[in-house]
């Protein structure tokens, strides 16, 4: 049986690779990790994945001449140096090793390629955006019209947040700004996280008081294009596009717009256009109020002016019909004194004449009256002459008393009291021995 070393087998698989293989190959891959030397060659590892499931991987090699010029040349195209997670199209040459294996050696990237990789990635999150709803979201809230209480997503070692701050500050209209930095990365793996997170906060103090607000400021410096990857992230675009506030970006770079720009309520180039922007709302809204109160002041002077014009007019008509009916009603005052002096006199003289009838009247019937109560009183004389018991007594009546007390009742006698019969000339004192019956003594008598 015959048999082959390893070695020679390497060799026989080099040498098949090497007849059968072009000198090169264009390749799309995904750089899964990526590391420099101190010499400068560029060690990484080519991956491809369907969803989460690696489908290939194999080594790859920039030699450090070659690594100078391309990673030179790719930055100055794509704004960013090679890194991990990057799509790239590159010029490959199959190489094997008989102690190393099949690797790859980069002779050339494609940097076109890189950049529509990014244009794609970037177009995906905003088609999602769409066919959720919620691209316009953030666009259709109003903005304030004197936006002052600011919450402020930025670090706060941001170049650019310290132009914004002090852009505010001074402002030249000394408008008063209510803010407050919440910090977040603004760059790096971590940079989308952060900002999110930061959002979050900031939500949670509306949720407790709905005016915290007015807007949501996120802000940066200038940087590499690669520094703005976290703003074409779609959890950051999806929490400001459904932001219950507005939100204005201003991260720093002019070229291109990020996701996160074409979803906020504004987006402007720097933070200093953020803070211009905000100075200039509140100068637009005093300028209408001074507009307002231009205009009002106009209207006022004129209204008065012709209500002055109207009043002085109605004025003399007043005075001319206030005359006139003066005039009017004093004659007619004149003519009702006359009536009044006629008919009091005319009432004067009839009073008068009732009054002299009344007294005539009141005499006759007051003599009548006179007449007839002295009648009544000489009747009144007889009757008390008449009850008089000294006249009553000439008359031969006698009165009695017992025991000293007058004698109202005949019962209250008994035998034995001292009796006393007073007449016109005297007085009889006796003392009853017995007391009887009317009728009974009136029996005995006659029998």
């Amino acid at each position: 049986m015959s048999y082959l070393s390893l070695f020679e087998l390497n060799k026989l698989v080099k040498h098949a690779l090497s007849n059968h293989l072009e000198p090169s190959y264009w390749v799309v891959a995904e750089i899964g990790e990526i590391r420099l030397t101190q010499k400068g060659h560029c060690y990484l590892e080519l991956i491809e994945k369907d969803s989460q499931q690696l489908l290939a991987k194999t080594r790859a090699t920039i030699w450090s001449y070659t690594y100078r010029n391309l990673n030179g040349w790719f930055e100055a195209i794509t704004g960013e140096s090679l890194k991990g997670g990057m799509n790239i199209l590159c010029q490959v040459e199959v190489a094997y090793h008989e102690v190393y294996g099949i690797s790859l050696n980069i002779k050339d990237i494609d940097a076109n390629f890189t950049l529509g990789e990014r244009a794609r990635k970037k177009q995906e999150v905003l088609n999602r955006l769409a066919d959720e709803g919620v691209v316009e979201m953030n666009k259709a809230l109003l903005l304030p019209t004197v936006p002052q209480k600011i919450a402020v997503i930025s670090s706060p070692t941001a170049a650019g947040l310290g132009d914004f701050l002090d852009q505010l500050s001074s402002n030249r209209y000394a408008y008063h700004f209510e803010i407050k930095l919440f910090k977040a990365l603004m760059q790096g793996n971590q940079a989308e996280e952060s900002i999110v997170n930061a959002m979050l906060e900031v939500y949670q103090e509306l949720e407790q008081k709905e005016d915290a607000y007015d807007v949501l400021v996120i802000i940066r410096g200038g940087g590499a294009q690669v520094d703005l990857d976290c703003f074409d992230g779609y959890d950051v675009a999806a929490h400001i596009a459904q932001f219950p506030i507005p939100v204005i970006t201003g991260i720093g770079h002019e070229r291109d717009e990020t996701v996160a720009d074409l979803v906020a309520h504004t987006r402007m180039k720097t933070p200093t256009a953020v803070a211009e922007f905000l100075i200039n709302g509140i100068l637009s809204f005093d300028e209408k109020l001074e507009g307002l109160w231009y205009r009002l002041t106009q209207k006022a002077q004129f209204t008065l002016k012709d209500n002055t014009y109207a009043l002085d007019n109605l004025s003399n008509r007043l005075k001319f019909a206030a005359n006139s009916i003066l005039q009017n009603e004093r004659h007619q005052l004149e003519q009702a004194q006359h009536q009044l002096q006629y008919y009091s006199r005319q009432q004067i003289k009839g009073e008068r004449e009732k009054l002299l009838q009344t007294r005539k009247n009141l005499e006759v019937v007051s003599q009548k009256k006179l007449l007839t109560l002295k009648e009544k009183l000489n009747n009144y004389k007889k009757y008390l002459l008449a009850s008089d018991p000294e006249h009553i007594l000439k008359k031969g009546f006698t009165y009695s008393s017992v025991n000293g007390k007058p004698l109202q009742k005949v019962n209250a006698i008994e035998e034995g009291d001292m009796l006393e019969t007073i007449s016109f000339q005297k007085v009889l004192r006796s003392r009853v021995e017995s007391i009887q019956n009317r009728q009974k003594h009136e029996r005995q008598k006659e029998k």
